[in-house]
Formats: C-alpha cells, structure tokens, sequence
C-alpha cells in the first residue's frame, strides 16, 4: 500500500454513536466498528476506568475527519 492510497485514521463523521472514535477505527482497518464498541465495553466493565480513560485519550490523539 502505498502512502497515496492509505487511508488516515480520523474520527468518523458519519458512523458515530459518540464521538465517532470507534466508527473512525472500523473506516481504518476495515472492519465493522462494532467489534470496536464491544472491546470498549468490555475493558469498561472492571471499575470503568480503563476503557473510558482509553477512549478520551482516543478522542484526544484521533482528529476529526
């Protein structure tokens, strides 16, 4: 793949539920951004901590598209 052709990781504007963190990750490595929204799920479930902290840092790093 050359740099023409790859695709940047952005933040979606249309496949957003919040702030389009996840919807932007599926458009990156191509796959349905579900799988994205389930593993944030998960590593909020113990305590919260970890997946919320990791999305804001996301949210942070990933501009907007």
């Amino acid at each position: 793949m050359t740099d023409s052709t790859r695709k940047a990781l952005r933040r979606s504007k249309d496949n957003r539920v919040l702030l389009g963190i996840c919807g932007g990750l599926g458009e990156f490595f191509g796959i349905n951004p579900i799988w994205f929204r389930i593993g944030f799920i998960i590593a909020a479930i113990p305590g919260g901590l970890p997946g919320i902290l990791l999305y804001l840092l996301l949210w942070l790093i990933i501009p907007k598209a």
